[in-house]
């Protein structure tokens, strides 16, 4: 479900999803696998983070509340691995790694910055929606 223009795949608006949706089709779909990376927990406020600047491994975690070195070392891996990061190691005593991202990750940062946008505009709609359905908000 990505740009024509690039992968072939239709845009998601443009598409008539079979019913049911084919489970195999889904997982291989480009964008449920974006989706999971940047859907996690943490690695959207990793990729903002290091959108301001790049940072070193301790930086991050004093930065981030909450967060494991175990997740936050899986999050970066992830993001490296994903071509969104890119690590650099300092030959100093101590060695000193900087975390930065790459074209590709700060590529990123419009449509997550589109995304923020939205929400915030529309967060006392959902809040108010699931208020009448008599849900509770999300824990964080």
């Amino acid at each position: 479900m990505l740009s024509a223009t690039n992968t072939g795949v239709p845009a998601p608006l443009d598409t008539v999803l079979p019913s049911p949706v084919p489970a195999d089709e889904h997982e291989q779909c480009p964008v449920t696998d974006v989706l999971r990376r940047v859907g996690d927990k943490w690695t959207v406020l990793v990729v903002v983070l290091l959108g301001q600047r790049p940072h070193r491994f301790n930086e991050l975690h004093r930065g981030i509340e909450g967060i494991s070195q175990r997740m936050l070392t899986r999050t970066l891996r992830g993001l490296e691995v994903d071509g969104l990061v890119h690590r650099e190691v300092f030959a100093t005593i101590p060695p000193s790694v900087e975390y930065s991202l790459t074209p590709l990750g700060r590529s990123l940062l419009k449509p997550l910055s589109a995304l923020a946008e939205w929400a915030i505009a529309n967060q006392p709609s959902i809040a108010a929606s699931r208020r009448a359905n008599d849900v509770p908000p999300r824990a964080t």
